[in-house]
């Protein structure tokens, strides 16, 4: 009888560490959906080339505020970070990095790329999705 309680002991531990690491990985966080019509602008608190970008990224944000432009940190955001991946994902991309700019199946990448692209892919959103887009975060 002893013998059967160590074992059920045993198997109820590997049970409880299996569930601790299984809520400690995240692997139970509902997935993360991208929206297609939503400009997402990705960039990291330290990256001195988003730091280069943001004030256009900015202004650009208060000069067409219906373009639903959501501007996310992902280095140190782990919901960040999911939408990053599957907006990457999404768009087809396997190597990314910040600062970046998606919007459907169009990435933009790097302080050279997004001021050259940026004015013109969000005035393309308004044209084929003219209604105000909501943001959130």
């Amino acid at each position: 009888m002893d013998k059967t309680i160590r074992i059920i002991a045993v198997l109820f531990a590997v049970v409880a560490v299996a569930c601790i690491a299984v809520l400690l990985s995240g692997a139970h966080a509902s997935p993360v959906s991208v929206s297609s019509t939503t400009i997402y602008f990705f960039y990291g608190e330290e990256c001195s080339h988003c730091h280069n970008v943001m004030p256009l990224v900015t202004n650009l944000t208060k000069k067409y505020p219906d373009a639903g432009i959501r501007i996310l940190e992902v280095w140190h955001n782990q919901t960040n970070a999911q939408i990053w991946k599957a907006a990457n994902t999404a768009a087809g991309v396997s190597t990314y990095g910040v600062p970046e700019v998606i919007y459907g199946t169009t990435a933009l990448v790097g302080e050279k790329e997004i001021p050259e692209k940026l004015e013109s892919l969000i005035q393309d959103s308004l044209k084929k999705n003219p209604e105000p887009h909501v943001t959130t975060g």
